[in-house]
């Protein structure tokens, strides 16, 4: 076993852990562990190469840690333009699996893991679980997607490493999942916020109340959600809801978590070092200011991430949590600098909806995203202009027209969304910036 994740699972003093490592000892170990990635990535992947010598920059002048920032950033838009394999670091034999996440076009984002890599991405998910009070004898339910998608294998494998029962339930079938919760006496479920809401609601439809349930903890991510909403799931279910982060660019789940002191999440930093940047010009802001998250891994090898944009907007909460952990934390998400949305735990960007709906004759150029929530679950309803000849021919020819549409969106997103096709100019135009997106969403 991994010597990280043996230090994680073992019945031993906390001190000894990686969480409450003493800074100057961390930091040591931040810098080692930097200088290596960035040696392994300037021998090993092009891009990183040629821009490093763009700034006549050399891993030897890497001598501390404040000089990160000499660094070039990576963003999204540079595996999209290297798919599938051009960041990897590693021979196609040493790496043991690869994920996808949604890109802004039909190609995904493709990562990759060595065995290492993956021993990594355990323990630090081991952290994360310990952390929420979490630990051997619990029964976890894992229902987040499984397989392309990191959430579901990402908890999955932290809770065996935890030596929890693991429930792979995976997404969808609510009746089945809160069956499984009832029959099995599950004490912790992992999913995302508005799934587990509609949990709730669901379980009330059935007669089941989830007060009375074993359940006492809930940890969730892949979408942003308030304090709000925590205390709304708190309050009908009972639980403590933890809130976890992580993206696949990175590792997947696990690159921060919540403790029971609720006062941040703290970043995994002895693998994912943390900085806040202004999100325009790329300035390192002070600990306490808002900005734009970027992160580095110090020990990936398949797929090295630098100074990585995340868009995420979050800042370096000052000072130390009452935890004693000596990892910094982060601000919960909320927002991101960008246009992205995350329904149901999957990223989709509104140029993904105009790229397929561009591909159907028939449509105007002029769409509109809804999004609302029922009984806890975010839907999203493409509105769609379709040309007046549509509207005046034969229903059938409507009908044909959403099914490719529905087909098209379906394809390219992922997920189920609705349709409505609406008259022309039915939407309102805008004289700047088309408001592409209406989120008329609650709590």
């Amino acid at each position: 076993m991994n010597s990280v994740l043996e230090s994680s699972v073992a019945d031993c003093n906390p001190a000894s852990e990686p969480d409450y490592t003493p800074l100057t000892q961390l930091r040591d170990l931040q810098l080692q562990r930097l200088q290596a990635v960035v040696a392994r990535a300037w021998r090993q992947v092009e891009l990183f190469r040629s821009r490093m010598d763009e700034r006549g920059l050399a891993p030897q002048q890497i001598r501390s840690l404040e000089d990160i920032g000499k660094l070039p950033f990576t963003a999204k838009s540079d595996l999209r333009d290297t798919y599938p394999f051009g960041l990897f670091a590693s021979p196609m034999k040493d790496v043991v699996r690869l994920h996808v996440s949604s890109g802004t076009t039909g190609k995904p984002i493709v990562v990759a893991y060595t065995k290492e890599d993956l021993d990594v991405w355990t323990s630090v998910m081991v952290r994360c679980l310990a952390g929420c009070g979490l630990h051997r004898g619990d029964i976890i339910q894992v229902a987040y997607g499984y397989g392309l998608f990191t959430g579901g294998l990402g908890a999955h494998y932290g809770a065996e490493g935890l030596g929890a029962t693991v429930v792979p339930a995976s997404t969808g079938n609510a009746d089945r999942q809160i069956m499984l919760m009832k029959d099995f006496g599950v004490t912790a479920i992992s999913c995302t916020p508005t799934y587990f809401l509609h949990l709730i609601d669901r379980a009330a439809e059935l007669g089941v109340d989830m007060k009375e349930l074993p359940l006492r903890a809930g940890i969730f991510g892949a979408e942003p959600w308030t304090d709000s909403m925590r205390r709304h799931i708190e309050s009908m279910s009972r639980i403590e809801a933890f809130d976890i982060y992580g993206l696949s660019e990175i590792i997947g789940p696990g690159v921060g978590c919540e403790c029971r002191q609720h006062q941040g999440l703290h970043v995994f930093e002895d693998h994912f070092y943390p900085e806040i940047v202004d999100p325009i010009t790329g300035e390192p802001l002070p600990d306490g200011c808002e900005g734009e998250l970027v992160l580095t891994t110090l020990s990936k090898q398949a797929m090295p991430m630098i100074r990585y944009r995340t868009r995420d907007i979050s800042m370096i909460l000052p000072g130390r949590c009452e935890c004693g952990r000596t990892l910094r934390r982060i601000g919960r998400i909320g927002r991101r600098s960008d246009d992205m949305l995350i329904i149901r735990g999957v990223n989709i960007f509104p140029s993904q909806v105009e790229t397929a709906l561009l591909q159907i004759e028939g449509t105007l150029p002029h769409y509109q995203i809804v999004l609302t929530r029922e009984q806890g679950l975010d839907q999203m309803e493409v509105q769609v202009e379709v040309t007046p000849q549509m509207f005046t021919d034969k229903i059938g020819a409507l009908q044909g027209l959403h099914d490719r549409l529905q087909e098209a969106l379906d394809r390219v997103l992922g997920i189920r969304v609705s349709i409505a096709l609406v008259e022309a100019n039915t939407i309102e135009r805008s004289e700047g910036k088309a408001k592409r997106v209406i989120d008329r969403r609650t709590l």
